[in-house]
């Protein structure tokens, strides 16, 4: 009898899976080990999209910042559905209560933006419009702030997988400017292909959009944009009043120009970066920076 040790089991289903034979053959074959290998890269991909989106801008309590994420998602109705009665008490009754008014919601806000980045949500400009019928410096803080936000669709069947899926598993974003006046509506700045601004001249052109933000604006928060992450640049009345027209300026010149869309660049973040690059507000090193490149692909391109 030999005195040989018999292999272990891990060694056994090493050797059973280094000899194994793939069951097809031919071209067949090869299609399902393409196909193998596509599925494991996305999931990859997604993994890689979880970690950072659960770990990149999450305030001092990332925690409590998850929580609320996942509740405004579930509130968040499909476009031309109304709000649920329970869900600004669910989201926000710790902080204010069931049914705050407009001087608390505006004082929370104010103490949210002091921090950095915050959330302007869905569930919260439900209640903005319930109580002014606008969005403006009685609730939002007199300001510009850049908005980002991830991209899904509002309507069903899609909307209530997707939204969580464009969340958390595809890590990139679209931003936006958002001017708050100390008087009158606020105003966002938009840009993408014109095809999405419904103009059929050259729908692959990249434009812009300098609207009232009101639900018929392209980034007003809605289902499959359930949740915006904010950061004010400046509350200094001077350069706030200036604002809007500055934005008119860079919609111009961006139309002037005439750029191709790109996935990557030239787009909607390539556009905001510029357009803040040129106010002074970020330099082009901090433009290009490699957490910003790959939250807003696009952001850190070179101006035209």
């Amino acid at each position: 009898m030999s005195n040989q040790a018999k292999p272990g089991r891990s060694r056994r289903l090493l050797e059973r899976v280094r000899h194994a034979r793939h069951p097809l053959r031919g071209w067949r074959r090869w299609a399902a080990i393409t196909g193998q290998g596509l599925i494991g890269f996305v999931a990859l991909f997604a993994v890689a999209n979880l970690a950072l989106s659960l770990s990149t801008f999450r305030g001092e309590d990332p925690l409590s910042r998850t929580v609320q994420e996942v509740r405004v998602l579930w509130f968040s109705p499909p476009d031309g559905e109304p709000m649920s009665a329970t869900a600004f008490p669910t989201v926000y009754g710790r902080d204010l209560g069931p049914a705050p008014d407009t001087a608390a919601i505006h004082d929370f806000l104010e103490r949210e933006a002091e921090d950095g980045v915050f959330l302007l949500d869905h569930v919260m400009i439900d209640r903005i419009l319930k109580l002014n019928g606008r969005v403006d410096a009685r609730s939002l803080p007199s300001g510009v702030y850049i908005g980002a936000h991830a991209l899904g669709p509002d309507d069903r069947p899609l909307v209530p997988v997707t939204k969580y899926l464009a969340q958390y598993l595809l890590f990139p974003r679209h931003a936006y400017i958002l001017v708050v006046p100390a008087d009158g509506p606020a105003v966002s700045f938009s840009a993408s292909q014109n095809a999405k601004f419904g103009i059929d001249i050259h729908p692959e052109r990249l434009s812009a959009e300098v609207a009232p933000y009101t639900p018929q604006a392209y980034d007003f928060p809605s289902s499959g944009e359930a949740l915006h992450e904010m950061t004010r640049i400046t509350d200094d009345p001077a350069r706030v009043a200036g604002a809007v027209e500055a934005l008119k300026g860079a919609q111009a010149r961006l139309a002037a120009e005439g750029l191709t869309y790109g996935l990557l660049a030239p787009n909607s973040n390539t556009a905001v970066g510029c357009v803040l690059q040129g106010a002074g507000a970020i330099t082009q090193e901090a433009r290009a920076s490699i957490l910003l490149a790959l939250r807003a692909p696009g952001f850190g391109a070179k101006c035209a």
